[in-house]
């Protein structure tokens, strides 16, 4: 079943330390200041904290769901389409980016 961004939003608020917060003003959700996803310009896709390794194996076994535009190329960062990405990957997937963002946070 694909996700809204209300799922979003409750997913990433149920992880430790995140906050509701804006990039690019739209809503997104922050871990100490580093982010870790922000709705898109485009209401159906999610901006989402990755590795570029992880980013190339969600493309590849998915291109419907996961993909990015040349914006991001440089940038370990991934689109998700809400409308296609089931909830279960969705909370791993953000889980991952808040682990991501701390560490980053920490540096």
């Amino acid at each position: 079943m694909p996700a809204t961004f209300e799922q979003v939003r409750k997913i990433a608020l149920a992880i430790e330390r995140v906050e509701e917060s804006t990039s690019y003003r739209t809503p997104a959700f922050k871990i100490g200041g580093a982010l870790l996803a922000r709705q898109h310009d485009e209401s159906d896709w999610l901006v989402v904290r990755t590795t570029f390794e992880e980013r190339d194996e969600l493309m590849a076994a998915d291109p419907d769901t996961y993909f990015i535009t040349d914006h991001y190329l440089k940038y370990p960062w991934v689109l998700v389409r809400q409308s296609r990405v089931h909830r279960d990957a969705l909370g791993d997937l953000l889980r991952r980016a808040a682990r991501l963002a701390s560490a980053k946070k920490s540096r």
